[in-house]
């Protein structure tokens, strides 16, 4: 007999432990914590300020009106750890307020130092985009938080995972109650609040907004103006014919996708298919979301994969006529700029920044 009566008793106990743990981890979730259907935020929705100086007001959808309570929320959940395995990373760590909400890497680095494939672009006026990530994967800031949550090179964490940690912290639980109502903490509510935060990360009143919508001539260097001149000239820099001004406002997107080149190997294959991994459509393959220009020259690298390190590379690029592939966007044709074009260009963009953050968009006092 190898066990006596003391060692039977022991070897129970441990056997009892054993299947209370497997049965509580292999309780199933509630369906509903993980569902991404939206509540009504408690309470009259916020009114936004004014935007400023060049932008248009803040589109916001029907299903998740604004409101203070879930803005804080918000703002809460977006330096919040938990929302990755291990409690490593937040949404932050990938979009640093210090850095104009991007991390200046080619790549982002996500959970246990895994690179990604892509630069993560800033979240500053991501608001205005009909899409977001640069294949426009998903149609709404709502339906863009869950991604990099789950994702296994970002924050590698199931949402039910996510939902439970949250659920489990009683003063969260009771924010999410005041800003939602009674009930549990739920994927979609947690991508609400986070939504609704980022829709305050508005800059605009740029040295150009002050240029260009109100009225003051000095704002820019003569050299600025020569730039702005380049920009916008169909026969010299074009940017324009995708990066939009429009007569009150200017996004500088057309929040459309093209194919300009970036991302081809020697042999003239693509290394990314873009759009296409979404649409299946030919005429996307290797095609990427316009992003705006907006606070660019504070926010390198340049383009998706990050592969251009200043704005003179950019500019360089594209007087190159970009690298060549099948599916080539027919707007990235042969553009002549001299020297000195080149550099009123980057002189233009560099007026494109924002003199201060969004008010309120730090990490919250804890």
């Amino acid at each position: 007999m190898l066990f006596g009566k003391r060692g039977n008793s022991v070897t129970i106990a441990m056997f009892l432990i054993a299947a209370t743990v497997s049965c509580t981890s292999e309780k199933k979730v509630d369906p509903s914590t993980i569902s991404t259907k939206r509540a009504k935020p408690l309470g009259p929705a916020l009114q936004l300020p004014s935007p400023p100086l060049g932008l248009p007001a803040v589109p916001v959808p029907a299903d998740n009106p604004v409101t203070p309570e879930t803005v804080a929320l918000g703002r809460k959940l977006f330096y919040d750890k938990r929302l990755s395995l291990n409690d490593s990373i937040s949404c932050s760590s990938c979009h640093n307020p210090n850095l104009h909400f991007t991390d200046r890497l080619a790549h982002s680095i996500g959970v246990g130092g895994k690179t990604g494939v892509r630069n993560a672009p800033t979240l500053l006026n991501a608001a205005y985009d009909p899409s977001q990530f640069w294949d426009g994967r998903a149609p709404s800031l709502e339906e863009q938080v869950g991604g990099p949550m789950a994702n296994s090179i970002e924050m590698n964490q199931p949402h039910e995972v996510t939902v439970a940690k949250l659920n489990a912290d009683p003063k969260v639980r009771r924010e999410f109650q005041e800003a939602f109502g009674p009930g549990d903490v739920t994927l979609g509510k947690i991508e609400q609040a986070i939504a609704s935060f980022e829709r305050t990360l508005v800059s605009g009143d740029s040295p150009f907004d002050q240029y260009e919508y109100g009225g003051n001539r000095k704002a820019l260097s003569p050299a600025a103006i020569r730039g702005l001149k380049v920009f916008e000239d169909p026969k010299k820099g074009n940017c324009a014919s995708c990066h939009l001004i429009d007569a009150h406002y200017a996004l500088f997107t057309d929040g459309l996708f093209h194919n300009i080149g970036v991302g081809v190997d020697d042999q003239g294959n693509l290394r990314d298919m873009g759009r296409y991994s979404e649409t299946k459509r030919n005429a996307d393959k290797g095609a990427f979301k316009t992003p705006s220009l907006r606070n660019v020259a504070l926010t390198p690298p340049y383009m998706h994969d990050g592969s251009l390190k200043t704005l003179k590379d950019v500019v360089d690029y594209y007087a190159g006529h970009g690298n060549s592939n099948p599916n080539l966007d027919p707007a990235i044709s042969a553009i002549t700029l001299s020297g000195q074009d080149r550099q009123d260009l980057i002189a233009f963009l560099e007026s494109l920044s924002s003199p201060a953050a969004p008010p309120n968009s730090g990490p919250p006092a804890t």
